[in-house]
């Protein structure tokens, strides 16, 4: 069940609010990512692994969006600024968590180094992009729906609809049902966050 709706309280960007919820999130995107390769790894190809990947991905993304909104309680331009640092932050830890942790135990196939000719830095940047990208949005949306924030089951719920809905839509172009999910969350979340600064105007 989500949180009853709280008041927000004052605005937490400063260094070590910052520093802090950023770390936590890295380490939460990590368990998340070592928990969809078990999945990929124990869980036998079909629809119940599909649906388990999906399942992971939609509550990593949710964790990466909202969490950071949440955490920073954005209420002005710099608050949301402050929600996309933590998701910055939050793509550096789990980067390192990746380098010392899951690449020496050959997480990944192959393919997924062969595309960058064997490196890991082909998609860290665009790893640190993304986080800092959903964390921005995120943060507009929990600013949008200040002073009364409901729980993070009920903030999440219209983009992860939203992106169930789009990756169906993928899926049938061929891409796994996990992946076009996850594209699909992070245009509902996009979406969803211009419409917030459409209505604030």
């Amino acid at each position: 069940m989500s949180a009853p709706a709280a008041p927000v309280s004052a605005e937490r960007y400063d260094f070590r609010s910052v520093m802090a919820s950023g770390t936590k999130l890295g380490l939460a995107v990590g368990f998340a990512v070592v928990l969809f390769l078990t999945v990929s790894r124990f869980l036998p190809e079909g629809v119940v692994q599909q649906l388990a990947q999906t399942i992971v991905v939609l509550a990593a993304g949710t964790a990466a969006a909202f969490l950071p909104g949440l955490w920073v309680a954005p209420r002005s331009g710099e608050g949301i600024a402050g929600a996309a640092a933590v998701g910055l932050w939050g793509t550096v830890v789990f980067s390192a968590f990746d380098i010392v942790v899951l690449r020496p135990l050959h997480a990944y196939p192959w393919t997924w180094d062969a595309i960058g000719g064997n490196s890991t830095w082909w998609y860290l940047p665009l790893w640190w992009m993304l986080g800092t990208f959903i964390a921005w949005m995120g943060g507009i949306v929990v600013a949008r729906v200040a002073p009364v924030v409901p729980g993070l089951a009920r903030l999440a719920l219209p983009t992860a609809v939203g992106g169930i809905a789009i990756g169906i839509g993928f899926a049938f172009a061929g891409l796994s049902l996990a992946i076009a999910t996850g594209a699909g969350f992070v245009l509902s979340l996009a979406v969803r966050a211009l419409v917030a600064l459409a209505r604030a105007r």
